[in-house]
């Protein structure tokens, strides 16, 4: 058995759970928070068999798009500006993938 803990942005979570729900999959949900931009994610928590681990991931790929955003440079702690008054953009979204192996497993 294996654990995937997924790291998505909010705005593919509905997509990710949806499809993931359909294809069979039970996952728990938890609210997290990225570090760099301190913005709203979901982490997914899937246990699944082993061979069936590159289709979850599969799965969280299509549904997790890249793209980009404009931030105030203002939020940008700890990097040097030259010009502070102007958005920065910066690439968000698509997904962290973490796979663990599980020793024990129950739904209870």
């Amino acid at each position: 058995m294996k654990l995937v803990y997924a790291v998505v942005n909010n705005d593919d979570s509905h997509s990710v759970s949806s499809s993931l729900t359909k294809a069979g999959y039970s996952a728990t949900k938890l609210a997290s928070t990225g570090g760099f931009l301190m913005s709203g994610n979901t982490t997914f928590l899937i246990c699944t068999d082993n061979e069936r681990v590159d289709d979850v991931i599969e799965i969280i790929k299509k549904c997790s798009r890249r793209r980009k955003q404009y931030v105030p440079a203002s939020n940008m702690s700890g990097i040097e500006m030259q010009a502070a008054s102007f958005p920065l953009e910066v690439p968000v979204g698509g997904a962290t993938v973490f796979v663990t192996d599980i020793e024990r497993f129950e739904k209870v």
